[in-house]
């Protein structure tokens, strides 16, 4: 029998996982699971908890609670539920939920005692009732039915919404469902906890109250819920019991906001960080541990939830003394900012040095604000608490001057937690920066990692693309300016002169010529106007010194409309005139930088030595950098440019000193880092190409022209499934990647613009007859829509190629052709086109290339006839099937084919050929395991050839004595070399 995939596919296999993680199930025989418990409890159908089985529960865990009492607490807590605002409401039930609800009970002797009712045991979880149900209805002013829900003690704390891709829906459409059961029966989600939204392959969650753009993935679990299966590992390692009940006591913050106060549960990085610290604090093993996550990831937050926890936590530290420690006063006020918005209680923070060393030695148990340099005077060893816990923010940067070393001394008996996104390794003599001998113990890295790729898979940055503008036409009269240079220093030596030279001009010199400044302002200004500007980004330059942006801001200035350019640096009283014109005080500098995160003025900053850290726009799309950043210092400049935004494919570099020529020497971190820190921006125009191609495949056998029959063929195509869903996601990622691209000339040279232009007609056509949107046009962003109707006059681009597919259809297709010489140039055409990418990956592939040049060259100058070559040709074209034939034969993929090729083909002593399996097979395996392949650049890169090198070593001279095949000559190394990296690429 065959089952249709459908919505009630994706139900019954999310409540068979939940089955397994101790959620007692109904439903999951496909009828209404909430029926059971409705009859079992005798709910009725607008009530959103289960009372009577609360009931149960509450006597079971309350000594003071009895069935002669319950009635009148189950009463009192029936009216908790009525709140006008749902995050009101949901934050007092939270209250309630977590810390228990008060209750006066009569004595025996008549008088009254007030107690607190728990509602759930968190100390015993197996005292608690955990139910999982399908479709739970909820009627009032109208009706909802979540299509699963999870109580505990007859509590609703998840609500769920499945969709299924089969049925041309996805999370996105179980988001707003969600949403809307929010605003139509808010009392289901006053007790919650979160919510999920989920599909065939991927699940968001949410908090009660969250918009859309915060619903997140789990995309991370203990080794117990790891699961090939993404949606199953999040099911399991979200929903289990105890994690839901870890999350709902320890890990939920209501933070007040402009609008209405808002609901926060933790990323699973910081979750999982979280109980990294927690289990270190808790065992004492160690004292140290770096937690490493990338910008933009919510380090403040994962340190403030490791805080609570650790201040309200017995289990883990009793009434520890809590510091957070930042390096900037900016930073400090944000984290001050945000503490005072958040729902914490025990908090202070260090005015003073002295007022820093009084809570040192006082020792209360409270979490401490502070600057580092805060601790410049603290005296030594008088630490008055003997369970201190710090962590440090920016923690790269800790190991500046002396003041790490303060630290240590005035707290010589703490743990120490670094937090960065950047950690620094660099050199590895005693006096240089290093991260991870400050902040981990000998046998570890990192307590816990996320990387930049996480960040990116997980949509929480974007990838940041970069282009080069280093190289310029320089014009030098040399010989006036050694005349001038000999004429103003005439009265120094050689050596002066000499040491002058190098102590004065420099990058940062040259960076400030007139003449340079001019040509990097004027393709900023340019790239801006064309790039960033149409859909609405703004701009950041980056300046090596105060000179050079005020030069920078004065020549953007001039070509841009007033109040667009800001400059930022630092002020002195005795600056010169050109950097006097752009000093401003702090509140000013406040208020420019708040008005840029904003849609109005300014649309470019120039800066130097700000904003480059904790400053977080998403409107920031294009950084221009002249200066030469590295390692964490560029790290943070990137990140400033990869925070999301709808409509935001990535962010952009573009780089006027030359950073990214040599990315490696840019970036002193691992392969993954180096690879997701930032892509040459033509990366960005090929998944524009791919992607075409992908949507141009759903239309392949219609017409492209503009009649009717060829648009109506394309909208009947793309109106059902699952042609739909595919054109709908497909054009929306289209659409971004043309915006990010163009204007870019290859979009015409290439014939990109008239295909995207058809698809676009067809989209517009596709709308208007699905969704009776009376102009659709209107829904297209302004920046394509002006492009699509620009009249771009180019030359005839050649269409007459005909398209060709080798293989053995082909070889049919072929014979139905009458003239021999059209035979011929085909069947060599098409040779050629299928060996030319592959004449590296296979000797016997190059062989074959050669042959058919050789035969065409003979055919061409009239040494055989057509129907000669066309013989020749297709035997040669028969041997590449063959060749391809074998390999799957002999059970070996490409790289191994290639290599088991050479040792029985080419080498001069013969080997048997089993013995040339098992080396083939060896060498892939040891490069498959020993070669990092996951960045751009690994095929050049040399340690990928001395890492191959050293696995032939290895299997050949150690292992099987055949050492004659790699000494004295290099032939064969260096062909297991390409084959490898071929093959591979």
């Amino acid at each position: 029998m065959v089952s249709i995939p459908s919505e009630s596919g994706v139900e019954r296999s999310l409540l068979s996982w939940l089955d397994g993680e101790g959620w007692v199930i109904h439903g999951q025989d496909g009828d209404r699971g909430a029926n059971v418990l409705d009859d079992a409890y005798n709910r009725d159908s607008h009530d959103v908890i289960y009372w009577n089985l609360l009931e149960e529960q509450v006597i079971e865990l309350n000594d003071a609670v009895t069935e002669g009492n319950v009635g009148k607490f189950i009463s009192s807590l029936r009216r908790d539920l009525d709140a006008e605002n749902l995050m009101d409401g949901n934050q007092a039930f939270h209250q309630l939920l977590t810390k228990g609800k008060p209750f006066a009970v009569q004595r025996d002797d008549g008088s009254s005692e007030t107690v607190y009712v728990d509602l759930i045991d968190y100390e015993n979880p197996d005292n608690n009732r955990f139910h999982a149900v399908n479709q739970f209805s909820v009627s009032r002013e109208t009706t909802i039915r979540p299509d699963v829900n999870l109580f505990v003690n007859g509590i609703p704390l998840v609500t769920m919404e499945l969709k299924s891709l089969a049925q041309d829906n996805d999370w996105h459409d179980a988001v707003s469902d969600l949403l809307a059961y929010e605003n139509d029966a808010p009392r289901l989600f006053v007790p919650g906890l979160f919510n999920i939204a989920a599909d065939t392959m991927e699940l968001r969650y949410g908090a009660v109250g969250a918009p859309r753009e915060f619903y997140e993935p789990w995309n991370d679990a203990p080794a117990d819920f790891e699961d090939e299966n993404s949606m199953r590992q999040a099911v399991r390692a979200l929903c289990n019991p105890d994690t839901i009940l870890d999350l709902l006591k320890n890990f939920v913050f209501y933070e007040q906001r402009p609008g209405g106060d808002a609901k926060i549960v933790p990323r699973y990085m910081q979750y999982y960080a979280v109980n990294r610290i927690l289990d270190r604090v808790r065992q004492g093993n160690h004292k140290r541990g770096l937690i490493w996550h990338t910008q933009g990831s919510g380090k403040s937050f994962t340190m403030l939830y490791a805080a609570e926890n650790l201040l309200s936590r017995p289990d883990v530290a009793r009434n520890p003394q809590v510091f957070i420690i930042v390096d900037t006063d900016k930073l400090n006020s944000q984290m001050r900012d945000q503490l005072a918005n958040l729902n914490l209680n025990q908090w202070t923070e260090a005015e003073s040095i002295d007022h820093l060393q009084q809570l040192i030695e006082d020792g209360q148990s409270e979490l401490v604000l502070t600057t580092i340099q805060k601790f410049e005077d603290v005296e030594p060893d008088v630490q008055g608490n003997d369970d201190v816990v710090v962590m440090s923010d920016e923690a790269h940067r800790f190991m500046e001057a002396d003041l790490g070393s303060r630290l240590d001394a005035a707290l010589p008996d703490c743990y120490h937690f670094g937090f960065t996104g950047t950690p620094v390794r660099e050199g590895e003599r005693h006096e240089d920066r290093n991260t991870f001998r400050e902040f981990s113990p000998d046998d570890e890295d990192y307590l816990h990692r996320y990387s930049v790729k996480q960040g990116i898979d997980d949509g929480l940055i974007l990838p940041v693309y970069f282009t080069l503008r280093h190289e310029m036409e320089w014009e030098i009269d040399e010989a006036e300016l050694d005349e001038e240079f000999e004429q103003q220093f005439r009265g120094m030596s050689t050596e002066e002169k000499r040491e002058f030279i190098q102590d004065n001009i420099n990058a940062t010199t040259l960076a400030e010529l007139a003449p340079r400044v001019d040509r990097a302002v004027e393709e900023i200004d340019q790239h801006y106007d064309e790039h960033v500007a149409p859909n609405g980004w703004k701009g950041m330059v980056v300046t090596p010194s105060r000179r050079s942006a005020a030069m920078y801001g004065e020549r953007l200035s001039r070509r841009r409309d007033e109040g667009e350019v800001e400059v930022l640096y630092t002020a002195t009283n005795d600056d010169p005139d050109l950097i006097q014109q752009f000093h401003t005080d702090n509140d000013e500098r406040d208020q420019i930088v708040q008005d840029f995160k904003q849609e109005a003025n300014p649309k470019l900053l120039v800066v130097h030595n700000m904003l480059l850290t904790g400053f977080d726009a998403p409107v920031l799309k294009t950084m221009y950098l002249d200066r030469n950043l590295k390692n964490h210092n560029l790290m943070q400049a990137i990140a400033r440019t990869n925070r999301p935004a709808p409509g935001k494919e990535n962010g952009e570099i573009v780089d006027f000193q030359g950073v990214f020529e040599n990315i490696d020497e840019a970036l002193d971190y691992d392969a993954e880092t180096k690879a997701y820190a930032a892509r040459d921006k033509d990366e960005l125009f090929e998944d524009l190409v791919d992607h075409l191609g992908t949507v141009w495949d759903i239309f392949d056998g219609i017409s492209k022209n503009d009649d009717q029959e060829a648009t109506y063929e394309a909208v009947e195509r793309v109106s059902t499934h699952p042609e739909r869903r595919e054109f709908k996601q497909g054009f929306r990622r289209l659409q971004n990647l043309y915006e990010a691209v163009a204007p870019d000339g290859r979009l015409v040279s290439e014939g990109i613009e008239d295909k995207y232009k058809w698809l676009s007609r067809v989209h517009v056509a596709f709308k208007r007859t699905t969704s009776g949107d009376p102009k659709p046009e209107k829904a297209m962003r302004e920046k394509t829509r002006d492009i699509l109707e620009e009249n771009i006059d180019v030359g005839e681009i050649r269409r007459d190629f005909p398209t060709y597919k080798l293989g053995e259809e082909y070889l049919e297709d072929v014979e139905g052709l009458d003239n021999p010489g059209v035979k011929a140039s085909q069947i060599a055409h098409a040779t050629r086109e299928h060996l030319h990418p592959r004449t590296e990956q296979n000797p016997r592939y190059k062989r074959l290339s050669e042959r058919v040049n050789d035969i065409v060259e003979r055919w061409q100058g009239g040494e055989i006839g057509d129907p000669e070559a066309v013989e020749a040709l297709r035997s040669v074209e028969e041997e590449v099937l063959e060749v391809e034939e074998q390999a799957s034969e002999q059970e070996l993929n490409d790289a191994e084919f290639a290599i088991f090729t050479h040792l029985t083909e080419e080498c001069e002593e013969s080997i048997s050929t089993d013995e040339a399996r098992e080396i083939a097979q060896e060498v892939v395996s040891e490069f498959e395991d020993r070669v990092d392949r996951g960045y751009p650049g690994w095929e050049s890169n040399q340690q990928t050839t001395k890492q191959i090198t050293q696995i032939l070593f290895d299997i050949l001279v150690a292992n099987r004595g055949l050492g004659h095949l790699i000494k004295g000559d290099d032939e064969f190394t260096d062909a297991v070399q390409g084959y490898l990296i071929e093959n591979y690429v």
